[in-house]
């Protein structure tokens, strides 16, 4: 998929996913631009996750392609990799994942850290929560604020490190209706807003309505 006046930010080419020695999924071939968006939809145990971790640069793939703001991660060595998927991919589990103890700017600035800043970007931060509606609650610990601002607190942690891609792991799965839908627009407008590619895993139909393009895993004999 690619749009014409999209920049590419996520590739995957002949993407194969083995487990326990076996082939078992192919992950089609798919180009996504700035802004855009895509779901990667599949039955549970299709490959989904396995085919977010290769495109993370955390499990490898079989074979095949996978290129991110034109880099592929597998060419790099390990610490490399783990310092690209910091700074170039935001993560969002369906789990959000966040340290109680922390405050809501101190779980975002994790990202950052866990990624080598050495600075902190006071500005990029003040801007980022502003605009997902969490400057009031930014001093707040986690384990105090509510299930709809823990996700939003989760997305701006995936941002803060200006990501090409941000890949988004069966986010809705757990979640009524009005949080579903809540979410999503969250996610296909932070990909807007910053100019990155979206990939959500999920086998979750209330997806497809809120996403540019849809990609359907590949079970292989």
């Amino acid at each position: 998929m690619l749009a014409t006046d999209h920049g590419i930010k996520l590739s995957l080419e002949d993407l194969i996913l083995s487990r326990s020695g076996r082939d078992f999924a192919r992950v089609p071939n798919v180009r996504i631009g700035s802004g855009q968006s895509v779901a990667l939809v599949g039955a549970s145990g299709s490959g989904k996750s396995t085919a977010l971790m290769a495109i993370a640069g955390i499990r490898p793939p079989k074979s095949g392609k996978v290129t991110i703001d034109g880099t592929d991660p597998w060419r790099l060595g390990r610490s490399a990799r783990d310092r690209f998927r910091g700074r170039r991919i935001g993560l969002v589990f369906q789990s959000f994942h966040l340290v109680d103890a922390l405050s809501t700017q101190a779980n975002v600035w994790l990202a950052a850290q866990c990624a080598g800043y050495p600075v902190h970007d006071a500005s990029r931060l003040t801007k980022l929560l502003d605009r997902l509606g969490l400057s009031a609650i930014r001093h707040r610990r986690a384990d105090h604020v509510s299930h709809g601002q823990a996700q939003r607190i989760a997305v701006a942690r995936a941002l803060i490190n200006n990501p090409a891609v941000i890949l988004a792991d069966e986010p809705t799965s757990a979640l009524d209706d009005h949080n579903t839908e809540t979410l999503l627009k969250l996610l296909t407008e932070s990909a807007v807003a910053e100019r990155a590619a979206l990939l959500i895993a999920t086998h979750d139909r209330r997806v497809l309505s809120a996403v540019d393009s849809v990609v359907e895993m590949e079970v292989l004999p």
